[in-house]
């Protein structure tokens, strides 16, 4: 289906007003996760850490069922539902008082995110050229920064209330989201939808792109220390609510003020992959430096620097996943990247609780943030490579071209 530039606009839209109600609504509740059940309810952090962990795992797992379904079915029934599960999960959520309640409902927001997250970034790539394309994900990036500084505001305010108020609101938002997502254009990610699972079949025979994939395990093993240990780590040195106020305010308020002026100045002298590169070097950095942070305020710089990095690399990655994407099927290589944050995301929230007791254990506070550091420089190390080999594969190609013309 062919749609009007004027609809692709208005579809385009509505996805950037979604995705900024989901990051406020998502960063409401999430971030005072593992300070109500560590600090309030006297849970071990790798408990809370395992819980966070099988939520990121079972989502982006499963987000490759998501992929493939909005392929063959359109993107827009699958975020209505996703939204709508989401939302029953935050809202179990403020009932959850015991370990397996807890689980339960990470479990089920889980499997709303499956559902919504690989149609919706598929559904930017496919109402948007290739010129558009990373100016949107980048407004994309303001919306979801936006929705950062204020979910974790109101999720502060709303606990004087109680957690469970917070977790209610933050179901709220999801359920508004749905109705609101009922006026999106029919979204197709796919050029052929004749047949299920054809798309997969094609992400998953892309040798380059599966590297790619888990090399960027390491950008998203960094990035949810941002929901464990950064706020554990500021509740160490202030106020467990400032501290979120604090950190996720400095994040988002960075986002929302540099993210289009950052990218439209890097894009001048870098390709997407370079500014992935120096975004999550930047990123290692950052996390690196809170191994020597003795005060709030220093803690507060580590996450400036940390930011610059993400500014650089969330919509650098969405820009390099559409390009070595195959056009014919843009749900499902979407829905195969989202492992990259099913197992990388995973791996952090988990890491990040058990590196966290481990350091407090040992009297070793330093530990966490060291090996977060040489994970993202890792990360970085094989994306040059992966790029040094992208581009002698397309220089090898045009001199054969040439020759045979």
């Amino acid at each position: 289906m062919t749609l009007s530039r004027a609809t692709r606009y208005r579809g385009l839209i509505l996805l950037i007003v979604i995705n900024f109600m989901m990051y406020a609504g998502f960063f409401m509740v999430i971030p005072l996760v593992s300070v109500h059940y560590v600090q309030t309810l006297g849970f071990a952090a790798v408990t809370v850490g395992m819980a966070l962990a099988l939520r990121q795992l079972v989502q982006q797992g499963v987000s490759v069922g998501g992929g493939v379904l909005s392929d063959r079915f359109g993107g827009r029934g699958l975020i209505t539902a996703g939204v709508l599960v989401r939302a029953a999960g935050f809202a179990s959520l403020a009932f959850a008082t015991t370990p397996p309640l807890l689980f339960f409902a990470m479990l089920l927001s889980a499997l709303g995110g499956a559902l919504f997250e690989a149609p919706s970034r598929a559904g930017i790539a496919a109402l948007t050229t290739e010129d558009e394309r990373a100016r949107a994900f980048s407004i994309n990036g303001v919306g979801g920064g936006l929705g950062m500084v204020i979910g974790p505001f109101v999720g502060s305010l709303l606990l004087d209330f109680g957690f469970s108020t917070v977790a209610l609101a933050a179901a709220a938002c999801f359920a508004l989201i749905g109705a609101i997502s009922l006026l999106l254009p029919p979204i197709e990610t796919a050029t052929d939808r004749s047949r299920l699972g054809f798309g997969l079949g094609l992400a998953l025979r892309d040798w380059p792109f599966l590297i790619f994939t888990a090399l960027l395990m390491g950008f998203w093993f960094m990035w949810v220390q941002l929901t464990i240990s950064l706020p554990l780590a500021g509740e160490r040195l202030a106020n467990a609510g400032d501290a979120v106020r604090w950190i996720y305010g400095v994040n988002a308020g960075m986002t929302v003020a540099l993210q289009l002026p950052v990218i439209g100045f890097m894009e001048r002298w870098l390709r997407p992959l370079s500014i992935l590169i120096l975004g999550i070097a930047l990123m290692a950095l950052g996390l690196g430096m809170v191994a020597l942070a003795d005060s709030f305020p220093f803690l507060i710089g580590c996450v400036v620097v940390f930011t610059i990095g993400t500014l650089l690399a969330t919509p650098a990655q969405q820009s390099v996943t559409a390009a070595l994407a195959d056009p014919r099927a843009l749900g499902s290589y979407f829905g195969v990247n989202a492992l990259a944050l099913a197992v990388g995301g995973g791996l952090g929230n988990f890491s990040g609780g058990l590196l966290v007791d481990l350091a407090n254990a040992l009297q070793a506070p330093a530990l966490p943030w060291i090996a977060f550091a040489y994970i993202g420089l890792a990360s970085a190390i094989g994306l040059m490579i992966l790029g040094n080999y992208l581009q002698q594969r397309r220089a090898t190609a045009h001199l054969v071209g040439a020759q045979q013309r």
